[in-house]
């Protein structure tokens, strides 16, 4: 595998538009934002105060002895100003939480809808380990942003703010100018090495979401690592991205301790300048001990919120970076999206027709070649063919994961591309071949399928799927977990799950994609029977490899590479001597084979 050279995102979110993005949450608060912003501008009043007091007790306390008094009364507000100033800053934080928290939660719902909201060939693509960690880090940004942008960029610059108004009023005109230039310095130098540094950060960034990805996607898949014994090979690819990231790591420490350095050099002079600049003026009688101690408390004053304002500003880059990935989900185009006018779907006696469709999942390999066949209502329409034929991709257009590049797909006449996806879905219900569970309780995953389903309809369900016995067979009954995709149950038993699923959904339209693929030949059977029973009535799709399984359906559709090349009944398709009728025969000579 080549090193991950360090570079951009390809598409990296403008940061004002990323700020923009977070102002309706705080302004679903706005009371609590304004009262927030009035206890900040409240401490930092208080806090600009202390120097001032402290420089009268001072004056006070720098007499001859016989005319010393004690400043009780200052000495007192010195105190108080200071308590005020942590107690308003406590206040505002206690205030704005609520603020805070809620923009974290509103945001991260707002993603994990959208994502469900995108097509299937996002979600086909998409590596699942690196979406989850990009918006983890991306709420995380979101909480330093709020906190950091608002409580101490905006009083760090009302602080420097007000020292300069006061310094100017009260002092020589080269204290401010030192002060400025200082400034000006130190947030040239921050600017240029931290747009510097960012490189480093998105690096990490991308690398960890690499290596997280890598991680869980051989976690989910660790029987496969053990069949082939390749425990040693996914640690090295694994490594291979921390590597990568190690690098980027070390070099965004270095770059951070030569800013850090940098800074404190800047402050340093400074300061220096400035105490020299004072101690001149006390000694040519134009300032007092006391102006000398505002001066320097003033300036230390000063240096701890700027010197924090270096690392808010470096910290806020990131947390932008951060929520650039997260928030670059949110740019992600809906590929299937609802008509602005789309109908509810009538799916009463529903009548399917494919009609001259033609679909290809990339523009360089298409899948199906003008497909047209009708499913009337109540009838059972079967398709078979080679893997590959495009059989399971009837189903995936059926239920508009995708859109077809020409041709119509009507339910009851109507065109399903201008009916809500809403109630498309609703109207269908589907046993796929490769069940996968959520990792939760037995009874979870089959009232999945309704979840507003009592306790009774969830226990006829399972019964109708024949597998109510096994359950109540288990220690923990209808609460046993079933693991990570369900794989603490055989394919059988997850198999009759998605079936009592989808008989507790009671939809008007089923589909059966390979339904007892993962079934002994005796259950099947049994299982065989219910779906008939419960298919009675409605519309039907049934996607089999197994022709025994269908040999009973009102019409039977040949596929092969994506096109219908035979159609019939069963006793129509044996009798015409075609791909239907070998398939058949091969079948039959298997399981005599198999049951001598």
């Amino acid at each position: 595998m080549r090193p991950t050279r360090l570079e951009k995102p390809a598409a990296t979110r403008n940061n004002l538009k990323t700020i923009a993005t977070l102002l309706p949450y705080l302004w679903e608060f706005k009371g609590r934002v304004m009262l927030a912003v009035s206890l900040l501008v409240l401490a930092k009043l208080a806090n600009v105060s202390v120097p001032l007091v402290l420089k009268e007790i001072v004056d006070a306390l720098d007499q001859p002895r016989a005319m010393l008094v004690l400043p009780v009364f200052l000495l007192i507000s010195y105190g108080a100003l200071r308590f005020c100033s942590t107690l308003f800053g406590e206040l505002r934080d206690a205030v704005f939480a609520k603020v805070t928290q809620r923009a974290i939660r509103r945001v991260a719902n707002k993603v994990f809808i959208h994502l469900h909201t995108l097509s299937l060939r996002f979600h086909l693509e998409r590596q699942t380990g690196g979406v989850s960690r990009d918006i983890e880090r991306g709420s995380r940004g979101i909480s330093f942003l709020l906190n950091f942008m608002l409580f101490n960029i905006l009083p760090t610059l009302l602080e420097i703010g007000l020292v300069l108004s006061i310094l100017m009023s009260k002092y020589d005109i080269w204290f401010s100018i030192i002060i400025f230039l200082t400034l000006l310095a130190y947030i040239a130098l921050t600017l240029v090495v931290t747009e510097w540094r960012m490189i480093f950060r998105r690096t990490m960034n991308n690398m960890d979401s690499k290596a997280n990805t890598q991680a869980i996607d051989s976690l989910l898949n660790y029987e496969t690592v053990k069949y082939f014994g390749n425990e040693a090979w996914e640690a090295r690819r694994y490594d291979e991205h921390l590597q990568s990231w190690e690098k980027a790591a070390i070099r965004n420490q270095i770059s951070l301790a030569t800013l850090n350095a940098g800074q404190s050099t800047i402050i340093a002079v400074g300061v220096t300048l400035l105490m020299l600049l004072a101690a001149n003026q006390v000694i040519e009688g134009r300032m007092t001990l006391g102006d000398l101690v505002l001066v320097n408390a003033f300036m230390l004053q000063l240096y701890m919120p700027l010197h924090f304002l270096g690392f808010v500003y470096r910290e806020i880059k990131h947390s932008l970076a951060d929520m650039e990935r997260m928030f670059t989900l949110l740019d992600e185009n809906k590929e299937i999206q609802d008509k602005p006018n789309a109908q509810v779907l009538d799916s009463r006696n529903a009548a399917i027709c494919f009609d001259h469709v033609n679909f290809s999942y990339e523009s360089n390999r298409q899948i199906l070649f003008d497909v047209s066949f009708d499913v009337p209502a109540g009838q059972n329409i079967a398709v078979v063919g080679q893997s590959g034929s495009g059989k399971s991709t009837l189903a995936r257009l059926l239920f508009r994961f995708y859109d077809v590049q020409s041709g119509y797909i009507r339910i009851n006449n109507q065109d399903i591309r201008n009916v809500t996806q809403k109630s498309l879905r609703a109207s269908m219900g589907i046993v796929p071949q490769d069940t996968v569970l959520f990792n939760d309780s037995i009874y979870y995953n089959i009232a999945y399928g309704r979840p507003d389903a009592t306790l009774e309809e969830v226990y006829a369900a399972a019964q109708s799927a024949h597998i109510h016995e096994f359950i109540q067979s288990l220690p923990e009954k209808y609460e046993t977990i079933v693991g990570e995709r369900g794989l603490k149950l055989s394919g059988g038993e997850k198999q009759r799950v998605a079936i009592a699923r989808t008989i507790l959904k009671n939809p008007d339209i089923l589909i059966f994609d390979e339904a007892t693929s993962a079934l002994d030949s005796k259950s099947e059977k049994r299982i065989q029977a219910e779906l008939k029973r419960i298919a009675k009535n409605r519309t039907t799709l049934t996607i089999a490899h197994r022709l025994s399984t269908i040999a009973d359906a009102d019409q039977i559709l040949v596929m092969d590479h994506g096109r219908i090349i035979e159609r019939g009944n069963h006793q129509q398709l044996l009798a015409s001597q075609g791909i239907y009728a070998h398939m058949w025969e091969l079948q039959r000579q298997e399981e005599i084979d198999k049951n001598p």
